[in-house]
């Protein structure tokens, strides 16, 4: 049964209760669903305020599912006990919030033990993942790679404990990665996000000589993008009947934009005189430029006229000024969008991409214009497509139709 364990967490003003698990869409949609968690990008764990009632829709909704660890919680509660704030039932193992939990008039600081490392590792533990992500920065990674690289390290300090992790050994990485695999069941991908956290510290932090060509990869298992066809899009955007949602939708199908590079699209971008949109520092730091659809043109202006976007800020705005649009959000517009057009087939906003790159392959367009397009570094990416393309399938006849069944 997987262990999930819940912190004392501090963030954004407010005490809340941190939950750290391994990877798990199962569990992950449970305390979605149960007690609303949230995802938090600074500690880089899910979180929900620290109230008597969250925590029981926790542990209702992860009963015989995953098994609670709740020390350090207790630990924290059991201080506040004393201002009569919680109370706790009789059972030594396991503390039931009964009472929601008083906000306190003074912040409490990083010291009182809401600090985002984790209070298990040993302090030469502490310093490795201190170095290790001071490493990420300087090396200038992405946040979505820091974050990444982050949630696997911890993961893997947090398994050894107070075993210094600069002394591992290849055959000590090896039974640790296959731990992994056969007691956390963690996917192929995951993996491999983990051996590249791995190699990051002991290769580039550590400064050791290269070491894990020495260890084996799991194999990745060959899966086909997942797409729309043209009528599943046409149904989509009649569907959406706000103009901004409509607009954004329209944009990530026409270029085959990543919801990360919809969101970021300033005003300025627009060049409706050469009809592009210039793609600025999208996945690997690299900008690039797609072809401004006529059709998009005439909803972009028809959404200029009616939102108004600042001239130079982003095109679309999020609830706070100054901010982009949420992709969480765009993403709940597309689902809404699916289930209102009937649409049963799975797929996010990234399908939208995947359906622009599948439908020109369709109409003949050269697979090296669509690698430009969509800002892929291997030609071997982009022809992925070829195996869900139907132009050349549609000229091979069956062998069953072939056949005399009158």
């Amino acid at each position: 049964m997987q262990s999930i364990i819940l912190k004392p967490l501090y963030h954004r003003g407010q005490k809340c209760i941190g939950i750290y698990f391994e990877k798990n869409g199962l569990i992950q949609s449970l305390i979605q669903k149960a007690a609303g968690a949230r995802w938090s990008k600074s500690n880089s764990c899910w979180y929900v305020p620290c109230t008597g009632e969250n925590y029981l829709h926790l542990k209702s909704a992860l009963e015989n599912k995953a098994e609670l660890e709740i020390a350090e919680l207790k630990k924290f509660l059991l201080e506040k006990k004393k201002n009569n704030l919680v109370q706790f039932s009789s059972s030594p193992i396991k503390a039931v919030v009964k009472t929601e939990i008083k906000k306190d008039k003074v912040a409490l600081s990083k010291s009182s033990g809401f600090v985002n490392y984790p209070h298990t590792l040993s302090k030469e533990n502490r310093d490795a993942l201190q170095q290790f992500n001071r490493h990420l920065v300087l090396k200038s990674y992405s946040k979505s790679t820091i974050r990444t690289y982050d949630n696997e390290f911890r993961q893997f300090l947090q398994t050894i404990k107070d075993k210094p992790a600069d002394s591992f050994s290849v055959p000590r990485l090896k039974d640790y990665l296959q731990y992994c695999f056969n007691t956390l069941h963690l996917s192929e991908a995951t993996l491999h996000s983990r051996i590249n956290a791995l190699k990051f510290y002991y290769e580039q932090v550590l400064g050791k000589e290269k070491f894990f060509w020495e260890i084996p990869r799991p194999k990745k298992p060959l899966q086909l993008p997942r797409f729309f066809n043209q009528d599943e899009i046409v149904a989509i955007l009649k569907a959406t009947s706000n103009l901004k949602h409509k607009v954004m939708l329209m944009l990530a199908y026409s270029g085959g934009l990543r919801v990360s590079e919809v969101v970021a699209i300033k005003t300025a971008n627009i060049d409706s005189k050469r009809m592009c949109i210039l793609i600025e520092n999208a996945k690997g730091k690299k900008d690039r430029m797609v072809t401004l659809s006529p059709v998009l043109l005439v909803m972009l202006r028809e959404y200029w006229n009616t939102y108004k976007p600042l001239p130079k800020g982003y095109l679309f705005s999020g609830q706070n000024a100054g901010e982009p649009y949420s992709t969480r959000s765009l993403q709940l517009v597309l689902n809404a969008a699916k289930q209102k057009a009937g649409i049963l087939k799975p797929g996010s906003v990234h399908a939208l991409r995947h359906s622009f790159a599948t439908h020109l392959l369709d109409k003949g367009t050269d697979v090296t214009m669509i690698m430009k397009l969509l800002g892929h570094n291997d030609i071997k990416t982009t022809l992925r497509y070829l195996h869900v393309t139907n132009r050349d399938m549609l000229q091979v006849v069956s062998p069953l139709d072939n056949l005399n069944l009158e």
